[in-house]
C-alpha cells in the first residue's frame, strides 16, 4: 500500500454550548482533518491542537507547519504506509505530538480499511460498546450548571465530570454531590493550582469523587506525588502524561492512581497503546479523554477505548453534546443504557460528509 496523497483541512465548528475551563472561554473549535489516499481508498485524521496554545503548546498553525514541511514529505519521499513504521521515523522530530497523531491516525484508518476490518480488531479491542460520561464546563453560576448536569443524566450519562479552577471547587462539588449522592462524579482542574492551594484540595476528599484530575501543572510529577500521599481521593493525570516514560516515572513516584489516555496528547496510537500496557502491567486504570472532536476524531477514540485496561467511564459523549451538525452521518449516540457502540464498519467505521467538511473548511492544501 503506497500512500499516494495526503490532504489537509483547516475546518471551525461553533459549539452549541460555550466551553470553559480553567484556561478559558471558547464559544468553537478551529482543528484540522488529515486525509491520505492510496489505491482508491483514504483515510481519515483529526488534529485535535486548538487555535490558541492554552492545553498544549501546539496550536493548529503549528500543526499545519509541521506536517506540511516534515511528517507528510516523511511518508511520500520514504514511501511509508504503515502506521507503525511512521510513528518510529517520526520520532526524530521533537515535540509535536498531536501534528503526528493526526497524520498517524489517518494512516490507521486506511490500513483497516484496506485488510476490511473495524480499527477495534486491529488493535486488540476487547469491547462493542464504550462506558461514557460528560463533561461540564465552568458556567456563570452554580445553579445554570446544576441545571446542566440534571440535564445530562436525564439523557442517559453514567459519569459527571466537573471544571474547576480556583473561585469554582468545593462549593460547585458539594452542590453536585448534594443533589446526586450516587452519581460518579470526577473533577478536573486543567493545572490551575500548585502545592500551596493542598488545604482546599484536600477538601474535595469529602464528596466520593471517583478522582481528581491534574490539579497541578503538566511539569510537577513531584507535586503531585507529594498530594497523593495525603489525598484519599485518586489523582488522575492528563496533561502530565505525554508518553511512555512519563507513566512509567508518574507511576513510580506515586503521582497517580489513574491515567486520562488522549491520542494526540501521547503522539498517535502506537504511544497511546505503550501508555496503556504500562497501566495495564501496573494494575492503573485508563481511561480515554476527550478533545471535543468531531465526529472522525471521536471514532478514533471509540475504538482506543475498547482496549481491556480502558476500565473507567471516558469522555466520548454524542454529537450533539457539541454539535449542531456533526462532520459524520449518521451521528454518534447515546445508547440508553449510557453506552456509545464502537463502530463496527471497517476503518473508524463512520461517514465523513464531505459537503458538510466543505462548509466548515478555512483552508486546504494538497501533497503529492
Amino acid at each position: 500500500m503506497k500512500i499516494e496523497r495526503v490532504e489537509l483541512a483547516l475546518l471551525y465548528l461553533p459549539y452549541v454550548h460555550f466551553f470553559e475551563t480553567s484556561l478559558g472561554r471558547e464559544e468553537g473549535r478551529e482543528f484540522i482533518i488529515v486525509k491520505a489516499y492510496s489505491e482508491g481508498l483514504y483515510g481519515y485524521g483529526e488534529v485535535v491542537a486548538s487555535e490558541a496554545p492554552f492545553y498544549s503548546y501546539e496550536t493548529t498553525s503549528t500543526a499545519w507547519h509541521v506536517l506540511s514541511k516534515f511528517l507528510i514529505p516523511l511518508v511520500l519521499q520514504q514511501g511509508i504506509s504503515r502506521p507503525e513504521d511512521y510513528a518510529w521515523e517520526a520520532r526524530r522530530f521533537r515535540g509535536h505530538p498531536m501534528a503526528k497523531a493526526g497524520l498517524e491516525l489517518a494512516l490507521w484508518d486506511l490500513q483497516a480499511k484496506k485488510a476490511g476490518v473495524p480499527l477495534a480488531r486491529m488493535y486488540g479491542g476487547t469491547r462493542e460498546a464504550i462506558d461514557v460520561g460528560v463533561s461540564l464546563g465552568i458556567e456563570d453560576s452554580i445553579p445554570e450548571l446544576l441545571e446542566r448536569v440534571e440535564y445530562f443524566i436525564g439523557e442517559g450519562y453514567r459519569r459527571i465530570k466537573l471544571k474547576i479552577k480556583p473561585g469554582w471547587d468545593v462549593e460547585v462539588v458539594k452542590r453536585v454531590r448534594e443533589d446526586h449522592p450516587e452519581m460518579l462524579l470526577q473533577a478536573d482542574a486543567n493545572g490551575a493550582y500548585s502545592l500551596k492551594d493542598k488545604g482546599g484540595l484536600m477538601m474535595l476528599d469529602a464528596f466520593d469523587l471517583l478522582l481528581l484530575e491534574q490539579p497541578f501543572p503538566p511539569y510537577d510529577l513531584w507535586d503531585h506525588s507529594r498530594l497523593q500521599k495525603e489525598m484519599s481521593t485518586p489523582i488522575c493525570l492528563d496533561e502530565s502524561i505525554i508518553g511512555e516514560d512519563t507513566a512509567r516515572q508518574a507511576l513510580e513516584i506515586g503521582s497517580c492512581r489513574v491515567i486520562n489516555i488522549k491520542v494526540g496528547r501521547v503522539g498517535g496510537f502506537v504511544e497511546a497503546r505503550k501508555v496503556h500496557d504500562v497501566c495495564r502491567r501496573a494494575g492503573i486504570p485508563v481511561w480515554c479523554g476527550g478533545m471535543l472532536e468531531s465526529g472522525i476524531g471521536r471514532a478514533h477514540n471509540l475504538h482506543i477505548a475498547s482496549l481491556p485496561n480502558f476500565k473507567l467511564p471516558s469522555d466520548l459523549s454524542a454529537s450533539k453534546r457539541y454539535y449542531r451538525e456533526d462532520l459524520i452521518d449518521p451521528p454518534i449516540e447515546l445508547e440508553r443504557d449510557g453506552t456509545i457502540k464502537v463502530p463496527e464498519e471497517p476503518g473508524i467505521g463512520v461517514h465523513p460528509v464531505e459537503a458538510r467538511i466543505k462548509r466548515a473548511t478555512l483552508r486546504e492544501e494538497s501533497f503529492s
